[in-house]
């Protein structure tokens, strides 16, 4: 099973990817966590992404298609994925198809988690106030204001992804603002009716 979740920042996607993977034994490819890995290792593409990524931009088209061509190649993806974080714009996704297409594969759903935005900000001030509590370190992007530019970000250039996806007829669109329970019942239930419909 090879999956997209689409959505804006902190709408949830790390956590309904964790229980994909829990449930059907596949990899989560987090862009941004392989971005972070690239930062701390301090790679050449890490360095490259770390000052973009702090500032709250997104990171070039050619630095995140390399990462994520490098890691659908490696074996453990071959029983599937989920994509979380990629593709960012169309142009991206065009380049995921070509990259699937090469290793004779391709997409089975895109999920789209639907969020209100107001909420999604209150419910990131709620989560970095809860941290600070708890001692943790916040990441450099974690702040309402690095949130309210990547929202404007993903308007931009994300939001087409969702006609693009509904034009090739795998979107799934789900209640993002439900509890996390609701928001998996409804992925497996948009699962099952497109596993149907093969």
């Amino acid at each position: 099973m090879r999956l997209i979740l689409l959505g804006p920042p902190g709408a949830g996607k790390g956590t309904q990817a964790e229980r994909l993977v829990a449930k059907y034994g596949i990899l989560q490819l987090s862009t941004g966590d392989m971005l972070r890995a690239a930062v701390k290792a301090g790679t050449p593409v890490g360095r490259q992404a770390q000052e973009i990524m702090a500032s709250g931009g997104l990171v070039p088209d050619a630095i995140v298609v390399s990462i994520v061509a490098d890691r659908i190649s490696q074996a453990d993806a071959r029983k599937g994925f989920i994509l979380d974080g990629f593709p960012r714009t169309v142009p991206q996704a065009a380049s995921l198809d070509q990259m699937l297409q090469e290793h004779g594969l391709s997409l089975d759903a895109v999920i789209e988690l639907r969020v209100d935005e107001s909420a999604l900000l209150r419910r990131i001030e709620s989560r970095i106030a809860a941290m600070k509590a708890r001692g943790e370190t916040l990441r450099e992007d974690d702040s309402p204001e690095v949130l309210h530019k990547r929202l404007a970000a993903y308007r931009a250039q994300t939001a087409p992804l969702v006609d693009y996806y509904a034009r090739k007829g795998i979107l799934r669109p789900v209640d993002g603002m439900v509890d996390i329970p609701a928001v998996t019942a409804a992925i497996e239930q948009a699962l099952t009716e497109h596993a149907r419909a093969w």
